[in-house]
């Protein structure tokens, strides 16, 4: 089968900013941001060797979250200004590698990884998820897998079902139920306040869905976490909307334009303005043997596929 790996850009700049150190160019220019960016890239593409490649990013522009919930992420801190003047860098970088990225206004990254997912999950494509978010983890299933890049960047551990099972203790389909009821602390909503992770996972085990939960509710042996369920009944399915990735976003996507055969030359000279030698090297002299297996494997051009 084909792999298509999706990026989710805003969440490996964040990984990337927080776990180096400050780098900075010569004349004091930072770059650590777009350095790990690329680190983590690569390794994915070398590992997995894709034949598509898509990066989506945020975008400042407030989204449906937003709508349903004033306070959505309210309690973030202010980004620095390091990250943000590198966030260009790394958007550069990808279109001097021939990299498609795509952003939407009015919805998460994380929604367009979703749509393109699930659309493409059932035709004849494996798909690859980027990103060190555990919400993604809810899309994985028949092939639909998450990459989540490890410390140091060196490695990266690989999640079907079996491994978000045994690392959450629930199905992923049962992630936004989850977080509907324990809430999201970074994401700044509650759920059900009062009732924690291994209540919830207990819940979950016993009603397999919130669905059903809720119309249980009723039925309940008096107590502390019946209590709390129906006086935060509201708060909870408002939490499942905000905690479900979308999978019918409106795209105008073609995926023909994101074959991928290796990083194009342009990088070469882009990376040396900021004085990536060392990652320049990385890529384009010590893994030439690479880019033949992957140019090797490259797809014979098909007709153009439109997503909605």
């Amino acid at each position: 089968m084909e792999k298509l790996l999706l990026v989710d850009g805003n969440a490996l700049m964040h990984r990337a900013y927080h776990a180096l150190p400050p780098f900075k160019t010569s004349k004091g220019v930072p770059t650590h941001v777009l350095y790990g960016f690329l680190s983590m890239l690569y390794k994915a593409v070398t590992d997995f060797q894709p034949q598509h490649l898509l990066v989506c990013f945020d975008t400042p522009a407030p989204t449906f979250r937003n709508k349903l919930l004033e306070s959505y992420q309210a309690q973030r801190p202010k980004i620095d200004d390091d990250f943000i003047v590198q966030i260009p860098f790394v958007k550069g970088a990808l279109d001097a590698s021939h990299v498609v990225h795509m952003e939407k206004d009015g919805y998460e990254a994380d929604d367009l990884i979703g749509t393109i997912a699930y659309h493409y999950k059932n035709k004849g494509k494996q798909v690859f998820i980027l990103s060190g978010d555990k919400d993604l983890f809810q899309l994985v299933g028949e092939n639909i897998y998450v990459i989540s890049p490890q410390i140091g960047f060196a490695k990266t551990k690989l999640y079907s079902p079996i491994e978000v099972k045994e690392k959450l203790g629930i199905e992923p389909r049962q992630i936004p139920d989850y977080k509907a009821i324990a809430g999201d602390q970074s994401d700044n909503y509650i759920g059900a306040k009062g009732i924690g992770p291994k209540t919830t996972v207990k819940l979950l085990t016993q009603y397999k869905t919130l669905d059903n939960l809720l119309t249980g509710i009723e039925s309940m042996d008096e107590g502390k976490v019946k209590t709390i369920l129906l006086e935060h009944k509201k708060d909870i399915i408002i939490a499942k909307k905000l905690s479900t990735i979308v999978t019918d976003v409106p795209l105008d996507f073609d995926i023909d334009q994101t074959h991928f055969s290796w990083f194009g030359e342009g990088l070469k000279t882009y990376l040396t303005g900021f004085e990536m030698y060392s990652m320049i090297k990385r890529i384009f002299e010590r893994n030439q043997s690479v880019k033949k297996v992957v140019e090797e494997k490259k797809p014979e051009p098909k007709p153009q596929l439109s997503l909605f």
